[in-house]
């Protein structure tokens, strides 16, 4: 029998300072079997900072990790038009070739302890394409996700290239950075 996800629920209120969008936001985030929260909170993270692009399209969670075929995050119109193509992690640049067919914009927020070695090993392949690149430090999202419960109430500020957390218990900054 195949394992089931475990169900987050998050209650944000944003407030997006480089974009003047201050929403309230019901996030429902399903976490894979296998996907770390670190992961999770990444994608969470990465809602937040296009959650301002929503009136073009619908931003949504996709099945993720369940689904080679879609990317973890993505922006469609309301006439199923792939605008963009949001990437969480270290993919391949076959998928990213891909990625670039199929939506207007595409993105990869790598946040993990190697996501270094990956960009060096594969940036002058990557650069080639017109994506945009982040990455998060790695110790900023590891002390957040120690926060994460069942259901969370927090308050985010994104201001510049930082996010602000505050907790139920604690306030944290998540800085990130362009890597291209």
């Amino acid at each position: 029998m195949a394992l089931k996800p475990t169900i987050y629920k998050f209650n944000v209120t944003l407030a997006d300072l480089n974009n003047h969008h201050y929403p309230n936001l019901s996030l429902t985030v399903a976490q894979h079997p296998s996907e770390t929260l670190e992961r999770m909170l990444v994608r969470v993270m990465v809602f937040c900072l296009h959650s301002f692009d929503d009136n073009e399209g619908l931003l949504a969670f996709t099945k993720g990790l369940s689904s080679v075929e879609e990317p973890d995050l993505w922006q469609k119109t309301l006439d199923d038009q792939l605008l963009s193509w949001i990437d969480v992690g270290e993919p391949s640049f076959d998928r990213m070739k891909k990625a670039c067919r199929l939506s207007k914009s595409t993105f990869v927020y790598s946040f993990n302890s190697k996501s270094d070695v990956w960009w060096k090993q594969n940036r002058e392949q990557l650069e080639a394409l017109p994506i945009k690149f982040f990455a998060f430090e790695w110790e900023q999202i590891k002390l957040l996700a120690k926060e994460i419960e069942r259901k969370s109430t927090w308050s985010i500020t994104i201001s510049d290239e930082s996010i602000f957390v505050t907790t139920a218990s604690e306030q944290f900054e998540v800085n990130w950075i362009a890597l291209k």
